[in-house]
């Protein structure tokens, strides 16, 4: 393979986009994503609902792509939670600093671009 790039499992792989262009492919972990001063992209495959009872991010905007599958958003807006459905095919656009959550409803592949490096995690519901 010419000049170093080769492929990998985007699946099973976390991408950190740094302001200064750079990027890199960073080693699987088990809990929450790295944290990264930038943009972490990943492409999962979900099969049950995230290990959380929600997350925010105070950094900016997080961008999810439903490649797959279907899942409801839920997210804490205006006082209230408010329930999206989205389907395959279909992106929503999560503000900055709303917690919310997914609710797997089908077999989900998703494309999620996340600002960093802040980040918080609610403890999974009882």
């Amino acid at each position: 393979m010419a000049g170093g790039i080769r492929p990998f499992e985007f699946s099973a792989a976390q991408i950190a986009l740094y302001p200064d262009g750079r990027s890199e492919v960073l080693q699987p972990v088990t809990g929450p994503p790295p944290s990264v001063d930038g943009f972490n992209v990943a492409a999962p495959l979900l099969t049950r609902n995230p290990p959380h009872g929600g997350e925010m991010h105070p950094d900016g905007d997080e961008l999810i792509f439903l490649i797959s599958g279907r899942f409801d958003l839920y997210a804490e807006e205006d006082g209230g939670e408010t329930v999206t459905p989205v389907s395959a095919g279909q992106a929503v656009i999560v503000p900055k600093g709303v917690w919310h959550r997914l609710d797997i409803k089908e077999p989900c592949q998703i494309v999620v671009m996340t600002p960093g490096p802040g980040g918080e995690h609610r403890p999974p519901k009882a």
